[in-house]
C-alpha cells in the first residue's frame, strides 16, 4: 500500500470518526435539552401538588380531604388568647318571666306525713332555667259574613277576605319565610326541607309546594333587587369576584358585586370580560374596584382598580415554599404586612393619610424588591428564534404584575377608604360554593337565578341590619323595600 493510499483510508476514518462524534453530540445535546424540559415538568407538577388554598389562588373547597394546617401570616401581637377585657359578649339569660314553673321537694320527704306542711313553708334555695322552642300550628278560620238585608241601604251586604287570603287552604306568612329560609340561606334542598318541615310540623307540605313558595319569594324581589344593582353601579367603593357553579350539568359563573352595604349577585354562562358585561354592574361603576388580577378586569380603563393584597400573599407564600430560594417573596410579604400595619395605626390615630416618611419609605423598598426579583429571576436565553415574547414562567410572571400594577397594589395605604383585601366579596359569594355542595347544581337557569335573587336580597338585608327570617317574612308579605328604611 502506498503512502498516497494510507494517507487517504486514515482521511476517511478520521471524517468517519468526526461524523459519528457529531450525530453523539446532536443527540447528547437533544436529550440534554429533553431532561431539562422534563425537569421543569416535574418541578412543575410538584409546585401544582403543592398548591392549595392556603398559598395560591386555589378556592378552599380544592382541597379536599386532605386540608391543609393554618398559615396564619399575621404576627404575635403579646394578647391573651380568647375575648379581651371589655368585650360585650353573648350568653344564654332569662328575658321573659317563666311560662311554667317546676318545685322539686327534697326527695327523702316523700311520704312523710308532715310533707304538705312542709312544702308550704319551704323557701326557695336555688333556680334553674330550661329554655327550649314549642312547635304549635296555629289555624286560622276567615269567615265572609253576609247580611240578608241592610237596615240603613237595603239590599245585601257581603264581607270580604283580605287580600293575603286567596284560597280555600293555604300556608301562612311564617310557614312560608320559614320555608324559604331553608331553602336559600340554610342550603337545604327542597326534599329535605320538606322533611324538616312535616316533622317538625307534622303537615303534609310537598315539594312542590316549597318550590312555588321561593318562586313567589324571588319574582317579588325584582324590583328591589334591580335597585340594589342600581345602588351597586353608583357606589364609590365596589368589590368584584367570581364563582363557577353548576347549571343544568353545565358550568356557570356567579358574578358578585357588593361593598359593606348592598350586595348583588348575578349568573352567566360565561366567565370574565363577557360575564361582567352581561351582568352589568361594571359596565356603569366608575368608582374603586377591588378585585383580584384577573385579566378582565383591566378592561375597564374609567374604574380606579384596587388589588386584593390577600390573594399576593398566597402568591408569594406559595413561592416561598416551593422556591426558597427566593429571598424576594419573602421580603414582599413583610412589606405588605408591614404596610398594612402601619395604615391601621394611622387610622386608629384618626389619621386620613401616611406621613411623607413612610410613604416614601414603602414606594424605595417596593421598587427594590422589584429590582431583586427581576434580578434572580432573568429572561431564559434561548438560541431558537421563535415569534412572539418568551415565556417567562409564573414567578417573573407575577414579578411583573407587581410592576405593572404597583399603583393598585399600594391603593390601600394612598387611600385610607380601600381595604387591604378583597375578603368583602369572597365573604358573599361563599354561600354559592356551599350550595353547590349540598344540593350538587341548580337544574334550571331559572332556579339558579331566583336563587339568587334571594340571597342579594337577604345579604343586603343583613348589612343594612336585620336577619334572614325577618327580611324574607316581609318579601313574602310583599314589603321588601323595608330593607332602605
Amino acid at each position: 500500500m502506498t503512502k498516497d493510499e494510507m494517507n487517504e483510508q486514515l482521511l476517511q476514518q478520521v471524517n468517519s470518526l468526526t461524523a459519528t462524534v457529531d450525530s453523539l453530540n446532536a443527540t447528547i445535546a437533544a436529550q440534554t435539552q429533553l431532561i431539562a424540559q422534563l425537569n421543569q415538568t416535574i418541578q412543575e407538577l410538584k409546585e401544582q401538588l403543592n398548591k392549595n388554598s392556603k398559598n395560591s389562588s386555589k378556592p378552599p373547597s380544592s382541597d379536599g380531604l386532605k386540608k391543609p394546617a393554618p398559615k396564619s401570616l399575621r404576627k404575635s401581637s403579646g394578647k391573651k388568647v380568647g375575648a379581651q377585657n371589655g368585650h360585650p359578649g353573648t350568653n344564654l339569660a332569662v328575658t321573659t318571666a317563666p311560662d311554667e314553673t317546676i318545685k322539686h321537694m327534697p326527695s327523702a320527704c316523700e311520704g312523710c306525713p308532715h310533707y304538705k306542711m312542709c312544702k308550704g313553708t319551704a323557701c326557695i334555695s336555688e333556680k334553674r332555667h330550661v329554655i327550649d322552642a314549642v312547635v304549635t300550628v296555629n289555624v286560622t278560620e276567615h269567615q265572609v259574613l253576609e247580611i240578608p238585608i241592610c237596615m240603613l241601604h237595603g239590599g245585601t251586604r257581603k264581607g270580604e277576605f283580605p287580600s293575603d287570603v286567596k284560597a280555600s287552604v293555604q300556608y301562612g306568612e311564617n310557614l312560608q319565610a320559614l320555608s324559604v329560609a331553608l331553602n336559600t340561606v340554610g342550603a337545604v334542598s327542597i326534599k329535605r326541607t320538606h322533611e324538616i318541615l312535616s316533622g317538625v310540623f307534622n303537615i303534609p307540605i310537598a315539594t312542590g309546594t316549597i318550590s312555588n313558595m321561593v318562586k313567589r319569594c324571588a319574582d317579588g324581589l325584582c324590583d328591589i333587587v334591580e335597585k340594589i344593582k342600581q345602588k351597586m353601579q353608583a357606589s364609590a367603593l365596589g368589590h368584584f369576584d367570581e364563582t363557577g357553579t353548576r347549571v343544568d350539568k353545565k358550568l356557570w359563573w356567579v358574578h358578585n358585586a357588593s361593598n359593606c352595604d348592598y350586595t348583588y349577585l348575578d349568573i352567566s354562562p360565561k366567565r370574565g370580560f363577557k360575564g361582567m358585561e352581561q351582568c352589568g354592574v361594571l359596565t356603569e361603576f366608575h368608582g374603586i374596584a377591588m378585585h383580584d388580577c384577573w385579566a378582565s378586569y383591566w378592561n375597564y380603563p374609567e374604574v380606579t382598580h384596587a388589588v386584593c393584597c390577600a390573594h399576593l400573599l398566597r402568591e408569594l407564600t406559595g413561592i416561598t415554599e416551593n422556591h426558597p430560594e427566593q429571598k424576594w417573596a419573602s421580603a414582599f410579604i413583610d412589606l405588605l404586612l408591614e404596610m398594612k400595619k402601619v395604615k391601621d395605626k394611622a387610622v386608629a390615630k384618626g389619621n386620613e393619610s401616611l406621613s411623607y416618611y413612610y410613604s416614601h419609605k414603602f414606594d424605595k423598598q417596593y421598587d427594590e424588591l422589584i429590582e431583586q426579583a427581576r434580578k434572580e429571576n432573568p429572561l431564559p436565553e434561548t438560541t431558537e428564534k421563535k415569534r412572539g415574547r418568551k415565556k417567562k414562567g409564573k414567578i417573573l410572571a407575577l414579578v411583573e404584575r407587581l410592576a405593572n400594577y404597583k399603583a393598585s397594589v399600594c391603593l390601600f395605604i394612598k387611600n385610607f377608604e380601600v381595604p387591604f383585601d378583597n375578603n368583602q366579596a369572597e365573604r358573599d359569594i361563599r354561600m354559592i360554593k356551599v350550595k353547590t355542595k349540598v344540593s350538587g347544581c341548580f337544574r334550571t337557569e331559572e332556579g339558579a337565578r331566583d336563587y339568587l335573587k334571594i340571597m342579594s336580597y337577604i345579604g343586603t338585608a343583613h348589612k343594612q341590619g336585620y336577619n334572614a327570617y325577618e327580611a324574607i317574612k316581609n318579601a313574602i308579605s310583599g314589603n321588601p323595600d323595608f330593607i332602605f328604611g
